[in-house]
């Protein structure tokens, strides 16, 4: 038997396309004990450099839909729905889990995300719900729901600082993050508590980029690329309009933004 038929034989179907291979599967979800089928991409194509946030670039970009398995039965999002806790569980039943679900106005594929993000908070994964919350911004960039993205944005910089301390790494994001917001005071307020130690190279570059941004009143997403030096040469990356859309809870970015800096300033 082949490889490529091994899947068939166990149940699950695949198709190709540029990002992978995308399977389908039958699933037991843990909360509620229904079956359902479920998409996972496996693989992707060369992947573009990530946001400043970590949104990462294409073709990984596009598989944001199949980041989270949802149960068509009691909502229940997750990377895996067959695992789940009572705590879990418990969450999944409440009264504000339900009302999320039945929140028609957030586009489908963020309000998977805030499922997972509040079952992540209410468990106490603080920033993890703030990964899946941002993500939730993602797609509201996308579907150009603008206030939705500066709301979730807004909520995923809270959650960060609810949890334990931000490490350096979040704290660069978090200006990235307040500045795509609008919240300029914020974001320069945060910029000033960074360089008031000090900060690796190319870090530093970042934050000063980050400033230039700020100081114009710049919403707009940018690359890491964007923002290594000379950054007029280096082309922005826009979502004034739709970018097509695994987790885990966070991004997958090839070891975080530290490291994709690392990538690119070694490029440069």
């Amino acid at each position: 038997m082949t490889s490529r038929a091994l899947p068939r034989a166990l149940g699950t179907s695949y198709r190709s396309g540029a990002m992978g291979s995308v399977g389908e599967t039958s699933i037991t979800c843990a909360v509620c004990g229904r079956e359902s089928r479920q998409r996972q991409v496996h693989g992707t194509g060369p992947a573009g450099p990530p946001d400043l946030d970590l949104r990462p670039g294409e073709t990984m970009r596009s598989t944001m839909a199949y980041w989270l398995q949802q149960c068509p039965t009691c909502g229940y999002a997750a990377p895996r729905l067959d695992e789940a806790g009572e705590a879990i569980a418990a969450v999944v039943a409440g009264g504000p889990y339900r009302a999320l679900l039945a929140e028609v106005s957030y586009p489908p594929l963020a309000r998977r995300f805030l499922c997972r993000a509040m079952i992540l908070e209410e468990t106490g994964e603080l920033h993890a719900a703030a990964e899946a919350t941002l993500q939730a911004a993602w797609v509201a960039d996308d579907t150009r729901k603008a206030e939705l993205a500066r709301e979730w944005r807004l909520t995923a910089v809270a959650l960060f600082r609810q949890g334990p301390p931000p490490d350096l790494e979040q704290q660069v994001r978090i200006v990235d993050i307040l500045r795509r917001a609008g919240d300029f005071g914020g974001a320069a307020a945060q910029a000033n508590a960074l360089e008031r130690g000090r900060l690796p190279e190319p870090v530093d570059r970042v934050v000063a980029f980050e400033r230039r941004l700020i100081a114009a009143g710049d919403v707009r997403a940018y690359s890491v690329a964007s923002a290594l030096p000379p950054p007029a040469s280096r082309p922005h990356v826009s979502h004034r309009g739709p970018t097509p859309g695994i987790p885990l809870t966070r991004a997958p970015s090839g070891g975080g933004l530290f490291a994709a800096l690392r990538r690119w300033f070694r490029r440069r």
